[in-house]
């Protein structure tokens, strides 16, 4: 395992305030930053993650707190001799043209399949760790020598949503990155007086850090239900009051602050190795600092009381009622805040596209390219215009470059046209690209099909939900009291 850069951190916790100090930091010059890089640590998932970070498209990161004893002070945390589970678990959205995120926590006692999973061993080998049914969330990691990837795995099966990354912390997250930034601010609807984790605070604001903030987050006991839900929403408004601290004008403008913070920043943190160099670390951070506050959502997996206990209630499943248009949402990159007139007058332009009359199937005339789509694509979805939809103008063009959207470019004449094909296959407004005709194999002008990472298959509709569904949220710039 190596150690790597500098800016991961942080993004762990603040998702994006961090990413003022790290920027900031990195004007103290070259050398201080190859020391930062040597505080980090680097793990190597193979194809769970991706290799390296676009600053063009949305992104997913998965942040993970584990309850591993490691660090001083630590013995009396967690289960005795844990190899470290997946304690805390968020998935982090950030949107692709940056004027939202979605902070998704996963509880860590949701039953769930953890799939087979490959890890990378010491000797450069490679070892397939079986996976395993109905089983608490938390064992994707840690248990069978399974490692951050496995998560990762874990999180796709449960949400169908791949992580492109993921960030890993331990106890001494929290402790050293409260303490760097002089204490985080927190309220308490109720007076405090936990027996286990040690916390004690009576009923209103306090200002907290080191191992009263580590005692704050996590404390279930005196929380709602005295369960993991409730203790995930006070973590989230934790994370939110730790996010202000960090992007404050008070930390920012402290040179001593700004270096006690990068140090506790990128000595807490684990990553893989996709997002390991200077210059990717720096570009997260520098998108990451593009998000307001007030558009960082953060939400929990809608769960139900698992029937398997009975009427002990230990553990929770996913609420299949409620749960699918959260996970949609986020896939579609539809934010769970109100975003800038800008970008709904641009929405608005996009389903514009989409009304109008239609042709006939009959008169459709398009060629169908893979510009990135599972290998078939292209002829699969022929044959079912063909034989299901009436098509019957339509050809298979073979491969194009690799394309993260699905897409139909079209010729004012054919607009007609691309209503009705975008109607049939479920394409969304923004799909429908105005532009110019080309030549098909009968020497007529067809519109271009280009089917994109994004593809789901022949007639599995693309188009995205209008708005995300109204959930239980709360927002990084919103100030509650822990009840």
């Amino acid at each position: 395992m190596k150690k790597t850069s500098k800016a991961k951190k942080a993004l762990a916790w603040t998702a994006g305030g961090t990413a003022f100090a790290l920027v900031a930091v990195g004007t103290a010059g070259y050398l201080y930053l190859k020391h930062l890089e040597g505080n980090i640590t680097s793990t190597d998932v193979g194809s769970a993650a991706k290799n390296g970070f676009s600053k063009d498209d949305a992104f997913n990161i998965l942040i993970i707190g584990t309850d591993k004893r490691t660090g001083k002070g630590n013995e009396g945390y967690g289960d005795k001799g844990s190899v470290g589970h997946a304690d805390t678990n968020i998935l982090l959205h950030v949107s692709k043209d940056r004027t939202n995120a979605t902070a998704l926590s996963i509880p860590r006692d949701l039953i769930t399949n953890v799939p087979d999973c490959p890890t990378k061993q010491p000797d450069g080998s490679e070892k397939v760790v079986p996976g395993t049914d109905n089983v608490r969330f938390n064992t994707s990691l840690g248990q069978d020598g399974r490692d951050p990837g496995c998560t990762m795995r874990t999180v796709q099966a449960v949400t169908g949503i791949m992580p492109d990354h993921f960030m890993m912390v331990d106890f001494n997250a929290v402790k050293t990155l409260t303490s760097a930034v002089g204490g985080v601010d927190v309220c308490l609807a109720h007076a405090v007086d936990d027996k286990e984790s040690h916390l004690k605070l009576s009923a209103g604001q306090h200002k907290i850090e080191g191992e009263q903030a580590l005692a704050f987050v996590r404390t279930r006991h005196s929380w709602g239900n005295q369960g993991d839900l409730d203790r995930i929403k006070v973590q989230q408004q934790f994370m939110g009051s730790l996010m202000r601290k960090m992007s404050s004008s008070d930390t920012l403008t402290n040179p001593s602050k700004l270096i006690d913070l990068a140090e506790a920043a990128t000595n807490a943190l684990t990553v893989d190795k996709g997002i390991s160099s200077v210059g990717t670390l720096k570009d997260i951070a520098l998108e990451l600092k593009k998000v307001p506050p007030k558009n960082i959502s953060f939400v929990t997996v809608p769960v139900v009381d698992n029937p398997a206990d009975g009427v002990v209630h230990k553990t929770v499943i996913v609420n299949q009622a409620t749960a699918p248009a959260v996970f949609d949402a986020i896939k579609n990159d539809v934010s769970f805040t109100e975003v800038k007139k800008k970008q709904k007058e641009e929405k608005d332009a996009e389903a514009a596209r989409l009304k109008g009359s239609r042709s006939a199937p009959s008169d459709v005339r398009v060629r169908i390219l893979n510009g990135g789509a599972e290998a078939g694509s292209a002829q699969e979805t022929l044959q079912w215009l063909q034989t299901k939809e009436g098509v019957l103008k339509s050809e298979n063009a073979g491969n194009a470059g690799s394309a993260s959207k699905t897409t139909l470019e079209y010729a004012p004449d054919q607009a007609a046209q691309a209503r009705e094909l975008a109607q049939l296959m479920g394409l969304p407004g923004a799909a429908l690209k105005p532009g110019k005709s080309v030549i098909n194999s009968q020497g007529l002008p067809a519109m271009t099909l280009t089917l994109g990472k994004d593809f789901k298959g022949a007639g599995v509709s693309l188009t995205a939900p209008a708005k995300a569904p109204a959930v239980d949220k709360s927002t990084a710039d919103t100030v509650k009291c822990a009840s």
